[in-house]
């Protein structure tokens, strides 16, 4: 009996999130009893655009495409500040291609194995904190960056050019103020060697793998249905690499799934649809913003959106959102697990440092929004 409830409080640590989902959903169907209209809640475009995405990235991370092609990039640099500025910028990057925690996943074993050498841990920290920085605000400017990005483009049918022009004045604003927060990287002489795991590609199973990434991205963009596009990534992965398929992120699908209950009982409360719909209707970008620090962008964006049809507000305040406290976006558990599996102990010196600089990030980018009139 004690193993069980030590394996069930366990589980409860690794998976939180979901764990406070599960509850949320259950107890809103207390309030809210199983009806047909439950059928509705659920974003079926949503989820399997999710799952597509998870599967092929999956698949390619067990190539070590992603290793491999980033450690190639940060061998030309020798100097801890240009290393520093290109591990953020291949974050950046990824969090648009693959989505934000899959890049943090990715990226953070190589920022450790770069920066642990220099025997600096403070610096590993400022490093994991930047990416992570990096990984919420870079998955802003696409559709399939964040998962609230994948919902909200969906949910509202959002053109495609009005979506990146939404969030492109604040995306590249983010990118300075990360430029300029690796000056906190002092220069000196650091010497890479990455260890790739391989030193080539698969020809075939890579380009199978970007040929069904590319189609993921047509799913996304509404180009390709997405039961085809599903369709064709399980029997693909299924014949090329089934392992993929067992590493995608089921929580996070499951919480997503919670989540779509608790938001659309909640929205089907007369007190919970006044409530939220006069806060919104003040200012929009506040209250997700806000909203964020407390529950997490992404139950926020889905919650919120039963309220207002202010969706280019509410896109801005659920990516900009995701920097601030450390349950503001779940990829930043990711880098807190990591940093802390690396140095532990070294709980209370990560956190303070991850504070100060997210609240300068989210205060500097929600004032810059309000002054374009999001």
């Amino acid at each position: 009996m004690s193993l069980s409830l030590s394996r069930f409080f366990a589980f409860l640590r690794k998976n939180a999130v979901l764990a406070i989902a599960l509850l949320a959903a259950a107890v809103s169907t207390l309030l809210v009893p199983p009806d047909r209209e439950y059928l509705g809640y659920f974003d079926v475009k949503t989820l399997c655009c999710l799952f597509g995405t998870l599967a092929v990235v999956c698949a390619l991370k067990n190539i070590h495409f992603f290793s491999i092609l980033a450690a190639r990039i940060i061998r030309w640099t020798g100097d801890a500040r240009l290393a520093a500025l290109t591990l953020i910028y291949i974050t950046f990057i990824g969090s648009m291609l693959i989505a934000n925690d899959m890049a943090l996943i990715t990226f953070l074993p190589l920022g450790y194995y770069v920066f642990s050498t220099a025997g600096r841990k403070w610096e590993v920290a400022v490093v994991f904190i930047l990416q992570n920085i990096a990984a919420n605000l870079g998955g802003m400017l696409t559709p399939f960056g964040n998962p609230q990005n994948l919902y909200l483009y969906a949910h509202y049918q959002i053109p495609t050019g009005e979506f990146m022009s939404i969030m492109a004045p604040p995306f590249f604003v983010a990118v300075a103020m990360v430029s300029l927060c690796c000056l906190l990287v002092p220069r000196h002489s650091l010497r890479v060697s990455v260890k790739e795991g391989s030193n080539r590609l698969p020809p075939v199973r890579t380009s199978i793998y970007l040929f069904l990434f590319f189609l993921t991205i047509l799913m996304v963009f509404r180009v390709l249905p997405p039961l085809l596009v599903l369709s064709a990534v399980v029997v693909g992965l299924f014949v090329m690499d089934k392992k993929a398929l067992t590493m995608v992120d089921y929580g996070l699908l499951a919480t997503f799934v919670c989540f779509f209950l608790f938001a659309g009982n909640m929205g089907r409360l007369e007190p919970v649809r006044h409530f939220f719909a006069g806060l919104l209707e003040k200012n929009t970008l506040l209250t997700t913003v806000f909203s964020c620090q407390v529950i997490s962008n992404v139950p926020s964006a889905i919650l919120l959106s039963q309220f207002t049809d202010s969706y280019a507000s509410l896109l801005t305040g659920v990516n900009i959102g995701g920097a601030g406290t450390l349950i503001a976006s779940l990829a930043s558990l990711i880098t807190f697990r990591e940093f802390t599996g690396r140095y532990p102990g070294s709980a209370g010196g990560y956190l303070w440092r991850f504070t100060a600089l997210n609240l300068l990030f989210v205060v500097a980018l929600t004032l810059f929004c309000l002054s374009i009139g999001r």
